[in-house]
């Protein structure tokens, strides 16, 4: 089997929109080198080989054939390629870089971009600097060091100018190369989502068709520019002359729309190419969501939508929508148009965006925009984050998502812009962490569960809904009312049943409805009957009015020991709901407080349209417990938002290259267990508190091992098909060096097998018994998780995931919010354990599992947490060739449907 490449095959967007494609270049590739170094200019050749002579056939022969090198290359949508860099190991963990960029496309971002694919490679392979010497009136290239984010040293020498620089991502340098992507990512999107003419290719002539009730779709909402029907088999599409073909159309296209059998969409797409339009939206259905044969034509479709540049959203999806009235654009076939707001919506499922935007439209809750990104071959979640990010004119961000292209991007992305604007996301189907089979404690705790997704919401601060309702139901309070800056909450009421039952939920949902200040209640009690009661929850009793619904909600506002109010009606005989609501959004436009309200009608017709009257928009809910719900999920929003950001720990005492050995001869064996010598020094390399051991062949040597530990022992059998030894009989505790070898014997006996070997370890004190560990998953990468630890670990199932790379509160968060942290913090008298050493070791861990893909599984168990340090008991590591993770820069392909490479080639 052929090693996978360092670099994977992947496309990166320049700022200006224009994609390129990248990878790892070899030997077969001196005649595409030679041709891109033929084509520079004299200064360029000057400047990348300190010399316009240079003989470029001997040197494209030494960058493709040198054994120390990695090279990476680009090319453009016509087959070219445009440029090339490369590193040259010169030791074991420094290397030299040079670029060569072809002249038409320098200055366009293209060198920065191979330098952070070159750095992530290299990071990967244990490099850890690198070094380029260039001309000291090179500006361009010395700009794009400087500009690069990676802190950089420089130094003259001999006329030239000798730059040095980590290839780790420092948090600078990620976040430089994020901003840029983003503005690439937002260049490339323009012609999707801000088209000035569209091409619906596929449009009927009658209505009732998909293609004709989008193309009177657009046409209808008043679309700010021409939409040109194509269709071979008419002259005429509903009232407007039709074109044979894309390129019959005279002017421009930035946008085509596609509504044709899968079977023709691929020659469109071509045609569509050599147009030049910039974005295609493929309604079709029959590609990858069919088999493999759908996969090949999709992944056809995505080359050629690549190759030119083009922008895909699907296939097998039902359109996007812009409401802003400089567009005007619904390339969808539902059947009803949303009003404009200033809520974004992504939909996975084309069905469910017909119901989304129904949903939308009933609550009067106005879209910006709308994509249904389908199989979502090139535009993803990750795309639209980025986009709606920097939109004016959106505020919250809807997902809903039945699958992650890249997690750990969307994790990365999706916590910057939920800094400043809520994003709330439905996750359907289920993520199984352990994608590899797992036999450890940690991969049964973790695999088949729904622990990732959630874990990757949270540390990202995103907002997870179980159902549509409940996502709507969040989005129309967080996009109407100010984000809650607490858990205290006011309940107004009518009557004490449903204010009660209110109560109950707040709790549920985490929230505090406490007493009301004397004040406060003094107030209420000025216009509120004798029978009224003024404490939290306020229940005015049936005959209150309108007006006092107003008051009450003005007297509420003004306590500054309330963050959220909700108000409950149900309406008595004495009082119109319309009165209600109108008296209601008059008082919520001058309040004399920003404080979030919410309204409960609890009648078949629900709230009247006073309550969203004159800009003062009150969400409403059918039920009390809707409402909580809701606001429970906008005050945990409020709070992850406020509390300032937290990093990840930098070690300075690890020994990586040390590590980085050990898993490589391991891996040299094959995949599987290592030894427990081999874990007791991978946990010195990294600092891991593993308890004093010795591991022997036979029981006299567990005997003198037990002497030279001193104290009592634990005595564990080691054998290759023993996975948890306890269940095998192969642990005995407590033992004096006397008895050690007669233990032994006795294990011998038990477990036969000339593999048999034991390890002796010294006596832990009584603390409390924790698990941390570590499951690889294929896309997530390494997923950490602790919780209660010892032989009941799968019994009480009470552990916390997080997914790599963990801050501090990260770590703090994981054992704080297990359901047995009082056992940590000195449950019914017990001395407090040290969670400060216990997180040090999540820390650790997650330091040694992300710099070390090669390990799959890992499970500490128990780590004993001690009033003063923790001690690790039982480790055990698994290692298997690392899978390649995608790109933090690159765009990847979809896999073709074999096993042969795809994309230029010599």
């Amino acid at each position: 089997m052929l090693a996978a490449p360092a670099i994977p095959e992947s496309d990166v967007v320049l700022r200006d929109g224009t994609i390129l494609h990248v990878r790892q270049g070899g030997t077969a590739d001196e005649g595409i080198l030679l041709a891109l170094l033929r084509s520079l200019s004299n200064r360029s050749r000057w400047l990348r080989f300190f010399s316009e002579a240079t003989d470029l056939a001997g040197s494209a022969h030494a960058l493709a054939s040198d054994p120390r090198a990695l090279s990476v290359l680009a090319f453009a949508g016509t087959g070219a390629c445009v440029a090339h860099a490369c590193y040259i190991r010169g030791s074991a963990d420094r290397a030299e870089i040079a670029f060569a960029v072809a002249d038409a496309y320098q200055g366009r971002g293209v060198a920065t971009l191979l330098l952070g694919i070159l750095a992530e490679a290299a990071a990967a392979q244990g490099i850890v600097s690198f070094e380029a010497w260039t001309m000291a009136d090179n500006l361009e290239m010395l700009k794009v060091f400087r500009e690069s984010g990676f802190p950089i040293t420089t130094r003259s020498h001999e006329g030239g100018v000798m730059i040095d620089m980590p290839t780790s991502f420092t948090a600078a340098a990620l976040a430089m190369f994020d901003l840029r992507d983003q503005v690439a990512t937002i260049a490339s999107l323009r012609p999707l989502l801000h088209p000035r003419s569209i091409a619906v290719v596929g449009a009927g002539r009658e209505r009732g068709s998909i293609g004709g009730e989008l193309f009177h779709n657009l046409v209808a909402t008043g679309f700010n520019g021409p939409v040109y029907p194509v269709n071979a088999s008419v002259t005429v599409v509903q009232s407007v002359p039709a074109y044979r073909s894309v390129a019959d159309i005279p002017g421009d296209v930035d946008l085509a729309v596609l509504v044709v059998p899968a079977r023709h969409v691929i020659g469109v797409a071509r045609e569509c190419a050599a147009k030049g339009v910039r974005a295609i939206v493929v309604i079709s259905a029959g590609f990858a969501e069919t088999g493999a044969e759908g996969a090949a034509l999709q992944h056809e479709l995505l080359t050629i939508c690549r190759d030119a540049g083009i922008r895909l959203v699907g296939p097998n999806c039902m359109g996007i929508l812009n409401t802003a009235a400089d567009v005007r654009m619904d390339a969808t076939f539902a059947p009803t148009y949303p009003p404009a707001g200033r809520v974004g919506f992504l939909s996975q499922s084309g069905a469910l965006g017909i119901a989304v935007i129904d949903e939308a439209t009933e609550r009067g809750l106005g879209l910006s925009t709308f994509v249904s990104v389908g199989n979502k071959a090139d535009l993803s979640a990750n795309d639209l984050l980025q986009y709606w990010e920097k939109d004016p004119a959106t505020d919250v961000v809807l997902l809903y998502l039945e699958s992650f292209g890249n997690p750990r991007r969307f994790g990365r992305i999706s916590r910057r812009v939920a800094r400043t604007k809520p994003v709330i996301a439905v996750k359907s189907g289920r993520s199984i962490a352990g994608a590899r089979a797992t036999s450890s404690h940690t991969g049964a705790l973790v695999a088949a569960s729904d622990l990732t997704v959630d874990a990757l919401f949270a540390q990202a601060g995103v907002i997870r809904t179980t159902t549509l309702k409940e996502m709507f139901d969040v989005a129309t309070v967080l996009a109407t009312q100010p984000t809650p800056a607490g858990r205290r909450v006011a309940i107004l009421s009518n009557a004490g049943g449903p204010a009660i039952l209110c109560a109950d939920a707040c709790a549920v949902a985490g929230l505090e409805v406490a007493g009301l200040p004397a004040d406060t209640q003094a107030a209420l009690r000025e216009f509120l009957p004798a029978e009224a009661s003024t404490d939290n929850p306020v229940d005015m009793i049936a005959s209150a009015s309108a007006a006092n619904y107003a008051r009450a909600l003005r007297v509420l506002a003004a306590c500054g020991t309330v963050d959220a109010i909700i108000v409950i009606f149900i309406p008595p005989l004495v009082t119109a709901r319309a009165e209600v609501a109108a008296s209601l959004a008059a008082a919520a436009r001058d309040l004399p407080r920003q404080v979030p309200v919410l309204s409960v009608f609890m009648s078949a017709s629900g709230a009247l349209a006073g309550t969203n009257a004159d800009g003062a928009r009150i969400p409403t809910y059918r039920y009390p417990e809707d409402a909580a719900v809701a606001l429970g999920h906008a005050v945990r929003y409020g709070l992850w938002r406020a509390r300032p950001e937290s990093t990840v720990r930098a070690f300075t005492d690890v020994r990586r290259a040390d590590a980085q050995a050990i898993l490589d001869r391991a891996l040299e064996r094959g995949h599987g267990w290592l030894a427990p010598d081999e874990v007791g020094a991978l946990c010195a390399c990294y600092g891991l508190p593993l308890a004093p051991q010795r591991l022997v062949a036979s029981p006299e040597a567990a005997e003198a091992a037990a002497r030279s530990l001193g104290g009592r022992v634990a005595l564990k059998a080691v054998a290759p098909r023993i996975v948890h030894k306890t269940e095998a009989g192969g642990v005995r505790l407590g033992l004096d060096a006397a008895a050690v070898r007669g233990a032994a014997e006795e294990m011998r006996t038990r477990i036969p097998g000339d593999a048999l070997r034991f390890l002796v370890q010294a006596m832990v004190p009584r603390g409390v018994e924790m698990i941390v560990g570590v499951v690889h998953d294929t896309l997530f990468g390494p997923v950490v998780a602790c919780g209660a630890g010892g032989t009941t670990v799968e019994l009480l199932k009470d552990v916390n995931v997080r997914i790599t790379p963990l801050t501090e509160r990260d770590a703090s968060e994981m054992v704080r919010t297990l359901r047995t942290f009082p056992l940590l913090d000195g449950y019914r008298g017990a001395p407090r354990a040290d969670n400060a050493a216990l997180e040090d070791v999540i820390l650790r861990v997650a330091a040694l599992v992300d710099a070390h893909p090669e390990i799959a599984e890992l499970d500490l168990n128990p780590v004993v947490v001690l009033e003063h340090g923790a001690v690790i008991v039982d480790a055990r590591v698994s290692v298997d060739a690392p899978v390649p993770p995608p790109l933090v820069i690159g765009r990847a392909r979809t896999a073709p449907p074999s096993d042969q490479p795809r994309g230029p080639r010599p």
